[in-house]
């Protein structure tokens, strides 16, 4: 594994989001000093929190899967992450709602899922659950180490007894088909392709190597964390303060000062200059560009994954029928994909995931009042509407998307909106995500692994990248990775002697989190 040249004694992360948290976290690790440079107030980055009225509200992910990735950040300082962050794990873990008015549970506990299948679908269908279930297993055992939690240098990494493990699994067949394989029952087909969205693919031209993403949804575990999504980063901000990172909030990396091949130093937008031996930028893919002077020639265009529209409502009532997170799909499914990633036109029959975080944590709201969070995917700028297009559509589409909302069983929500904030492509593309879309470079089989663009900047000696932009991709779990990654670029992987005594348990002050069944199988 290649990694940076010259002394790396202090490192400057630009940006504490989740992969400049987790990879400020593994540099102390390995006994570097560490400074941690955020143009906001506070840490997240797309993990961000607004306060909305009395209602707290994530601006970013709200699903969370894979927290033992979180852990390895933490233990990295020998800290943890229950010491800072209370989790929940969710049963189901998401309720599926279809057209045709049916219901499904979708629970990560296997003879759980295999009941609720064997009760919505039939006894065939919940045996190809189970085969389906071990497929998912194996498939994320042979990626895990060799093609996700990897720095590539060079294609020819891939050229891997692994890489014929995946192929003899069939990962590289198409998504859709995959899945077919293993459940002829369209609507359960949806419950576990849906999520190659998250890649920027539909499940008909996506590999089905994706469907790790289903693993780490349906298999390993989704939860919740007391505070919301936001308590994620705010915990390891404060784990980092704690082991001796240095913050410099409100503060805004303008220029970077270059000499033979080297970032010398960052230059804040205050006239500050901060000396360093090696900088990991964690910001947005074009924000580091710009930095950078350049971006890296490529044969083809970076591609955008879809962007989406988002409406955050506190209201004065719920609805039974809601889970904590519930995907309520269109009848249309292979037409919605052609809508997102081609044509170019907002959902004619849409699929929404809806959030209600108050589920399990009232004090997000006011007493007696709920929290919604609504997401419509939608085109990105690149082949829909362009950002200032979204002046006028946003309203309208706010509109149509309450509407659709009634029509699918939440009567009278738009009379229980109390607060409400609406989040459009344009204001994506104002906050400096590409294409107006949060959700970065797709995952293209051309994007993907040792063909996504690398963390290691080829003309400085000195400079990391890390996030959703670069390896291995979009998501909380990899972004987490990124982290390691990077700081792994730095330190070459290895850990010096630790210098932070282990925290009894005694003194740790979060509430027990059972982390049984969700480490890596491998």
């Amino acid at each position: 594994m290649r990694t940076v040249s010259g002394p790396t004694d202090h490192v400057v992360v630009v940006g504490a989001g989740l992969s400049g948290l987790a990879c400020a976290l593994h540099l102390l690790g390995a006994r570097r000093r560490v400074t941690v440079i955020e143009r906001d107030a506070g840490p997240g980055g797309r993990a961000g929190r607004v306060r909305l009225g009395g209602y707290e509200v994530d601006t970013g992910p709200t699903v969370l899967t894979m927290p033992h990735l979180a852990d390895e950040a933490f233990a990295a300082v020998d800290d943890s992450l229950e010491r800072h962050v209370e989790l929940t794990a969710l049963h189901p873990a998401y309720r599926a709602d279809f057209a045709d008015g049916s219901s499904l549970d979708v629970h990560t506990d296997c003879e759980a899922m295999e009941a609720e299948v064997r009760r919505f679908a039939g006894s065939g269908e919940a045996a190809g659950y189970r085969e389906l279930r071990d497929w998912l297993e194996r498939l994320y055992q042979a990626q895990m180490r060799r093609f996700i939690d990897t720095n590539f240098d060079s294609p020819f990494q891939l050229l891997h007894p692994d890489l014929a493990h995946l192929a003899a699994l069939g990962g590289f067949g198409r998504l859709d088909r995959r899945i077919g394989h293993f459940l002829a029952d369209p609507r359960l087909r949806r419950v576990f392709s849906f999520q190659a969205l998250y890649a920027g693919v539909a499940p008909a031209r996506a590999l089905a190597a994706y469907a790790v993403i289903a693993y780490m949804d349906t298999v390993a575990g989704v939860w919740f964390p007391k505070g919301g999504m936001h308590a994620l980063p705010r915990g390891m901000a404060s784990a980092a303060a704690e082991a001796g990172v240095e913050f410099r909030w409100s503060a805004e990396v303008t220029a970077l000062e270059r000499s033979a091949g080297r970032v010398r130093a960052v230059r804040l937008a205050s006239g500050e200059r901060i000396p360093c031996d090696v900088v990991v930028l964690s910001c947005e893919l074009p924000a580091a560009h710009q930095l950078l002077g350049r971006a890296p020639r490529r044969p083809v265009r970076l591609r955008r994954s879809p962007s989406a529209v988002i409406l955050h409502a506190g209201t004065d009532r719920t609805w039974p029928g809601l889970a904590h997170h519930t995907l309520s799909f269109g009848a249309a499914w292979e037409r919605t994909f052609d809508e997102l990633t081609r044509s170019g036109r907002l959902m004619s029959d849409p699929s929404l995931l809806i959030t209600r975080p108050t589920t399990h944590d009232p004090d997000l709201a006011p007493p007696g009042r709920h929290l919604h969070y609504v997401l419509a995917p939608c085109p990105n700028t690149d082949v829909g509407p362009a950002a200032t297009d979204w002046r006028d559509l946003g309203p309208r589409y706010r509109d149509s998307l309450v509407a659709e909302l009634q029509r699918r069983g939440l009567d009278g929500f738009a009379d229980s909106i109390q607060e409400e904030l609406l989040v459009t492509p344009l204001d994506w593309a104002a906050q400096g995500h590409a294409a107006g879309s949060p959700f970065s470079v797709s995952h293209t089989f051309a994007q993907t692994g040792p063909f996504r663009p690398r963390n290691l900047v080829r003309h400085l000696e000195n400079v990391v990248l890390a996030g959703c932009g670069t390896t291995p991709g979009v998501g909380v779990p990899t972004v987490l990775i990124s982290g390691k990654l990077a700081a792994a670029r730095v330190t070459g992987g290895a850990r010096r002697t630790r210098a932070f005594p282990r925290r009894p348990a005694s003194h740790r002050s979060g509430a027990a989190v059972n982390m049984k069944g969700i480490h890596d199988p491998s």
